[in-house]
């Protein structure tokens, strides 16, 4: 579209083929860093929505060569408890709309609830019903960790993933397999870490924080339970009852207060912090209202003119519709020497990963300060907030930035190492 806008078109009418496809594939490319590169189509085949992207990738492997070109189709088996069968009709008909696509698979993912490996007669079926190749065919049921699936897939489809690379070394897993061990090791430590968020019914909203927190809690051979706090509806024995507190990223008005009061309690209470995008606003506002701002808010939730502590700044007002003022991406931050976020990450340069619109408006920091808050991290050019801490606080830092999505099984993220590590020394 903004191609379109810009002429590049010469005046042709724009088309989901070539056009939309064409930037899909461009996207892909782009995207691309490494020897083998891993796209993944989300949703299900036949969905509107997702006709382009299909037509994309079979695009796609036509110019790359398809012998460049790995398809790997995840196909859904349902079991039917009052016959005590497996029923493949679903993920043949799957396979023959993909098929109708121009895509034939290479490998079927055949996903089954429960722990039993399904009879080989199942994955004999689908690979005579699809025409992939039976060794193509790998039987994944739930496993007791994520972290078992890259064994599984090594396991069964070794030998068909050599043969595409031409890398015929084996790999060393057994640095994984510790991992997968560690995921079901009981510790003897425990921490519980309070989660204020409002999307509470569906945990994967928040996978990458609840994956972050175990990482950093297992380095410390420790266990972390995470305690679900209802935003809308918090009291201060939620907080009470948990040895460290995290405030997630979000938009809207629903459950700010929750979030607020959250950092509060925190703030008065020297509870350990950790708060995120919306969860550094949040911080920010409670300062602001400790340090005597009572109407402090975000203009996002309709703060005016003398009470806007969060904002969007003067030069980007009016892009709020072109998508012009989202910032995105890696960005990168100054941390304030002997602060306690440069001493946590070990370094005063640093990068982080950013979604978001609105920045805290620095004309209230006096009133941000007093409330027992301080900025520990600026942009470059000291523009925009990165990130606060509260000095009178064992363990507060909040940060505009998503620092879970750098969080890595064997590299936990500091931010969450020092959350936890300030909730063990605090563990009821």
């Amino acid at each position: 579209i903004t191609d379109e806008r810009a002429g590049k078109f010469g005046g042709q009418t724009v088309q989901l083929v070539p056009h939309l496809t064409n930037s899909i594939k461009n996207a892909i490319t782009e995207a691309a860093d490494g020897e083998v590169h891993i796209v993944e189509i989300g949703g299900t085949v036949g969905d509107y929505e997702g006709l382009s992207f299909v037509e994309a990738i079979r695009e796609y492997a036509h110019d790359v060569g398809r012998e460049n070109c790995l398809f790997v189709h995840v196909v859904y088996v349902p079991f039917l408890e009052a016959s005590k069968e497996y029923k493949t009709k679903p993920a043949q008909n799957a396979l023959a709309d993909l098929r109708g696509f121009g895509i034939m698979p290479d490998v079927v993912g055949v996903r089954t609830e429960g722990h039993k490996l399904p009879s080989k007669s199942i994955g004999e079926k689908i690979a005579i019903s699809s025409g992939v190749p039976s060794e193509g065919v790998i039987m994944m049921p739930n496993v007791d960790s994520v972290y078992e699936v890259p064994l599984t897939v090594s396991r069964d489809l070794g030998v068909m993933l050599s043969r595409f690379t031409g890398n015929d070394d084996q790999p060393d897993l057994s640095s994984w397999r510790g991992l997968a061990e560690r995921d079901k090791t009981e510790y003897k430590k425990e921490i519980t870490i309070g989660l204020v968020a409002k999307y509470i019914d569906n945990g994967d909203t928040y996978l990458s924080i609840t994956e972050a927190l175990k990482s950093a809690a297992w380095a410390k051979k420790s266990e972390v339970n995470i305690k679900w706090i209802n935003a809308e509806n918090v009291t201060d024995k939620d907080f009470a009852d948990v040895d460290g507190v995290l405030v997630p990223g979000g938009f809207g008005e629903r459950g700010v207060e929750g979030k607020i009061a959250a950092a509060e309690y925190c703030i008065k209470y020297n509870k350990p912090y950790l708060g995120i995008c919306l969860g550094l606003q949040t911080a920010v506002i409670a300062a602001a209202r400790l340090g005597g701002l009572k109407d402090a808010n975000s203009e996002e939730f309709g703060a005016k003119e003398g009470e806007n502590v969060v904002y969007i700044m003067s030069d980007q007002r009016g892009k709020q519709s072109t998508g012009g003022t989202m910032r995105l991406g890696d960005q990168p931050a100054n941390l304030r020497n002997g602060s306690l976020t440069a001493k946590v990450y070990g370094e005063t340069d640093i990068t982080e990963r950013h979604r978001h619109r609105y920045e805290v408006n620095q004309e209230f920091l006096t009133q941000i300060e007093a409330g027992g808050i301080k900025v520990s991290g600026t942009s470059p050019d000291g523009k925009l907030v990165e990130f606060v801490e509260a000095p009178g606080n064992d363990y507060f830092i909040a940060t505009q930035a998503h620092p879970e999505f750098k969080s890595r099984p064997f590299r936990p993220h500091p931010l969450f190492s020092g959350l936890v590590a300030a909730a063990l020394k605090t563990a009821k």
